[in-house]
C-alpha cells in the first residue's frame, strides 16, 4: 500500500483520518503547518498527500503548499479537503494540480475510494515513465568498424558526466540513437529522456512547449524542461531555434531554472541537455543565425557520429539487426542476405545512412519474394531510380561509354578497387583476398592508379588524390 502524509491544523481530524488509512493497510504520517508539511516532504517525499486548504498559523495556506508540492514534486497526487469548501475553491485547487476535492464532513468510504483512486493513478503514471525508460535502454548501437568503435569509445567517456554534448553528424546517421546511448548508460538512466526537435516546433510557441504554461483557466502545464527533471533534454536540429528561445535557453542552462509563460514562479529543474545537428554550427555562429554563448555553453563535449559510408564493414551486422526487428515488430518474413546482396550494399552511396539503409530494407521485406534469401537483384529493384541510392557500378557504364579502353579499364579499376576498400573498412589484406591479388600487387595498383587512403572519423577511407582528380576532371 501507500505512504500518505496528512496535513490539517485540527489534531482530531488528521489522527483520525491517519487511523482510517493505517486500518485500509496504508502507512500515514501527520503535519499540521507548512513548516512540518515541507520537513516531512524533505525527509521522505509521500505516495499521497491528503492536505486541508485552511492552515490556522501557518505562513502558507493549502493552496499556497499544493503549488509547491507540484513545482518541487509534480508527481506526488494531492487530494484537497476543507470545512469550509465551495465550488470555487474545489475548481482553483484542480487547476492548481489537486487530484481531486472533498468536503468536510466527509463519508470514510468515500475518502478511501478517493484515496485509493489516486494512488492508483499515480502508480500508472510511474509505470508509463518505467515502461518510457525501458523504451530508452532497449536502444541498441551495432557495429564493430574502426569509426564505431571510436564513436562507442567517446559516448563512454562522457556517458557517466553530466557535461553537455553536441552530436554532429549527417541525416540519418543515427544522433538520436547516440544521444539515448548516453542516456541509458548514465546516473540519470531512470530518468526520463525527452525528444524535441527544433524545426517541428512553431517559433511562437516554442517557449510554452520548453518551459509550460501557467493561466487561471487551464492551470499548470508542464513544459519538456519539466518532463525532463531528473533525466536528459535532447534537442534535435538545434540550429533550427529561435533566436528570441536561444536567449532563454542560454539563461536556463546557467542558473538551472525558469518561469512559465504566464507564471511568475521560479521552477527548479535537473537536467542534462543534449543537442545535435546536421548543419555546421560555427559557420551558423558566424553568419549571426546562432548565438556564441549558447553554442559555447551546448558544445562541452563535440562527439562526431560518422556517416554509413565510413563504416559499410556494419552494415552486415545492421542488416541482421534491422531484418530481426523488422520481423518482429511488423511480423515480415525474416530472411537472409545473400553474399552478392551484401556486396552491393557495401558498395552502395548512402547519403540518407542508417535510415535509408532501413527503409530500404524494410521496403524489400514488404515488396520481394518468399525465398528465403535475399539476392542482389531485389536490392537494386528496392533501390529503384532513386537519384541518392545509385550503385557506383551504374553510374560508371555512363560515365565511361565515351572514353577509350584504357581510360575506361582505368576509371573502373579506380573506382571498382576504391569501393572494394571502403566495403572493407579500408583493410587492404581483406580486400586484397577479395579481388585475388597479393598485397603487394595491389598496393602497385593503388599506386599506378594513384588511389590514396586517408583516416577520417576513426576509419580508413580509399579515395582519389586529390590533385589527379582535378586532372581528370
Amino acid at each position: 500500500m501507500g505512504d500518505i502524509l496528512i496535513v490539517d491544523d485540527e489534531k482530531d481530524i488528521r489522527e483520525l483520518v491517519g487511523d482510517i488509512l493505517r486500518d485500509d493497510g496504508h502507512s500515514a504520517r501527520l503535519a499540521w503547518d507548512a513548516d512540518s508539511t515541507l520537513k516531512e516532504l524533505n525527509n521522505e517525499p509521500p505516495d499521497l498527500i491528503i492536505l486541508d486548504i485552511w492552515l490556522k498559523d501557518s505562513r502558507m495556506d493549502g493552496i499556497d503548499i499544493l503549488k509547491k508540492v507540484k513545482i518541487d514534486n509534480p508527481g506526488i497526487p494531492v487530494v484537497i479537503i476543507s470545512g469550509h469548501g465551495n465550488i470555487e475553491i474545489a475548481v482553483a485547487a484542480v487547476k492548481q494540480g489537486a487530484y481531486d476535492f472533498i468536503e468536510k464532513p466527509f463519508n470514510i468510504d468515500q475518502l478511501l475510494v478517493v484515496v485509493n483512486r489516486a494512488m492508483e493513478a499515480s502508480r500508472l503514471r510511474r509505470e508509463n515513465a518505467s515502461l518510457r525508460v525501458k523504451d530508452v535502454t532497449a536502444t541498441k548501437m551495432m557495429g564493430n568498424s574502426a569509426a564505431f568503435k571510436t564513436l562507442k569509445s567517446q559516448l563512454d567517456k562522457v556517458a557517466k558526466t553530466n557535461g553537455r554534448v553536441m552530436l554532429s553528424g549527417p541525416p540519418g546517421s543515427g544522433k538520436e540513437i547516440a544521444a539515448r546511448y548516453l542516456h541509458s548508460h548514465s546516473d540519470r538512466a531512470n530518468g526520463p529522456f525527452v525528444s524535441v526537435t527544433s524545426a517541428s516546433i512553431e517559433s511562437d510557441r516554442m517557449e510554452e512547449v520548453l518551459f509550460g504554461r501557467q493561466s487561471e483557466e487551464r492551470g499548470h502545464e508542464p513544459g519538456l524542461f519539466e518532463q525532463a527533471h531528473g533525466g536528459v533534454l535532447f534537442f534535435d536540429e538545434v540550429a533550427d531555434m529561435p533566436p528570441g528561445t536561444q536567449a532563454k535557453i542560454l539563461r536556463v542552462l546557467v542558473d538551472q531554472n525558469f518561469s512559465r509563460v504566464g507564471g511568475s514562479d521560479t521552477v527548479r529543474v535537473d537536467v542534462r541537455v543534449i543537442s545535435a545537428s546536421t548543419k555546421d554550427l560555427p559557420s551558423e555562429v558566424e553568419a549571426n543565425r546562432f548565438r556564441e554563448d549558447l553554442y559555447h555553453r551546448l558544445n562541452v563535449v563535440p562527439i562526431v557520429v560518422p556517416s554509413l559510408e565510413t563504416r559499410r564493414d556494419d552494415i552486415p551486422e545492421l542488416c541482421d539487426y534491422f531484418i530481426s526487428e523488422l520481423n518482429k515488430d511488423q511480423g515480415l518474413q525474416l530472411r537472409k542476405l545473400s553474399e552478392d546482396a551484401l556486396a552491393h550494399l557495401q558498395t552502395m552511396r548512402w547519403p540518407g545512412n542508417v535510415r535509408q539503409l532501413k527503409n530500404l530494407l524494410e521496403r524489400v521485406l514488404i515488396l520481394g519474394g518468399d525465398e528465403k534469401t535475399i539476392d542482389a537483384s531485389e536490392i537494386a529493384s528496392g533501390v529503384g531510380t532513386e537519384p541518392d541510392s545509385t550503385a557506383t557500378g551504374i553510374t560508371l557504364s555512363a560515365a565511361v561509354s565515351g572514353l577509350p579502353l584504357r581510360e575506361a579499364r582505368e576509371m573502373f579499376e579506380r573506382e571498382y578497387l576504391v569501393a572494394q576498400i571502403n566495403r572493407f573498412g579500408g583493410n587492404i589484406s581483406r580486400t586484397a583476398s577479395f579481388v585475388g591479388m597479393e598485397r603487394s600487387a595491389l598496393h602497385r595498383k593503388l599506386k599506378s592508379l594513384n588511389v590514396i587512403t586517408t583516416s577520417r572519423s576513426g576509419a580508413r577511407i580509399a579515395e582519389l588524390d586529390e590533385q589527379v582528380e582535378e586532372e581528370i576532371t
